[in-house]
């Protein structure tokens, strides 16, 4: 283990190896839903605050709630910190979707870049690590319910990631991933353990302008109780900007904007109206 530990701080301690500039497959560290390839560079900052607004159409969108922007299905806001070229922690609150019934979420999360594609490498390989901690209150009624917290670790959920990536010259990108996310406490029927495996696509329209697809699918079919596990879909709108910033608006079925969140608790179905306007501002500072 202490082996692999070293290998992994070897990979992820510089960007330039051997004379060889890698190359970046995505602008920024997250695509939609998923985290991307990419890290942010030795000791710089990345701030940012994500928003989902409520369904656009369907039942609870419409008119009405002028098209999901009058609700908010989750709220993030976090830092994320270079230790290295290709070694980032970060930490961020969420308010939770209100499609589980855990929320307020301190997420704890370090991503590693194992491998940087490059004139001889022909693609980059990268794992990423979350724990979501529940804040909320304790239920202290004599109903048992999940935030009921019969031991601290209940409130723990885990997230582990896998990509693989590459960038087809200069104006394709593709990613590919397989999860792992385990919940210490869950409802009656429902599982702990749920593996998933997606992918994205960017294609860079300009210097500044990209569009991506990304899809998300757990591979359990359904829970015990008959209610499926959806697949999460997304399509994003990207724009870098001078001076740090990256600004990303998206349309997506998923609620939660961390993985312990939306993999396991999406239900919403594009073809009733249940997708929202989501975005991501990202602004880079250095320390």
């Amino acid at each position: 283990m202490k082996k692999l530990m070293l290998l992994v701080l070897f990979c992820g301690s510089n960007f330039i190896v051997n004379g060889q500039i890698d190359l970046r497959c995505f602008k920024d560290t997250k695509i939609i839903n998923s985290q991307s390839i990419e890290t942010i560079d030795k000791r710089q900052l990345d701030f940012r605050v994500g928003h989902r607004f409520g369904d656009m159409f369907g039942s609870s969108g419409g008119w009405p709630s002028f098209y999901g922007l009058e609700n908010a299905a989750d709220v993030m806001i976090g830092f994320d910190y270079g230790l290295s070229n290709r070694w980032n922690i970060g930490i961020s609150r969420t308010k939770g979707s209100n499609g589980s019934e855990l929320k307020q979420f301190i997420n704890l999360r370090t991503k590693f870049k194992l491998l940087a594609q490059s004139e001889s490498t022909p693609f980059s390989l990268g794992v990423y690590m979350l724990s979501s901690i529940s804040t909320m209150p304790k239920f202290e009624g004599q109903e048992v319910k999940l935030t009921s917290f019969e031991s601290p670790l209940h409130r723990i959920s885990y997230h582990l990631q896998f990509m693989a990536a590459r960038k087809f010259g200069s104006r394709l990108s593709m990613q590919f991933n397989a999860g792992f996310t385990y919940r210490n406490a869950v409802v009656s029927g429902d599982t702990n353990d749920l593996l998933s495996f997606g992918g994205a696509l960017k294609y860079q329209m300009s210097k500044s302008f990209a569009l991506i697809f990304e899809g998300i699918f757990p591979i359990h079919s359904s829970r015990v109780d008959g209610e499926n596990f959806r697949p999460i879909t997304g399509v994003g709108f990207e724009w870098e900007t001078g001076g740090g910033h990256i600004f990303q608006f998206n349309l997506t079925n998923g609620r939660g904007l961390v993985a312990t969140d939306f993999i396991p608790y999406t239900q919403d179905d594009w073809a009733e109206g249940q997708f929202r306007l989501g975005f991501i501002i990202s602004r880079l500072f250095s320390i």
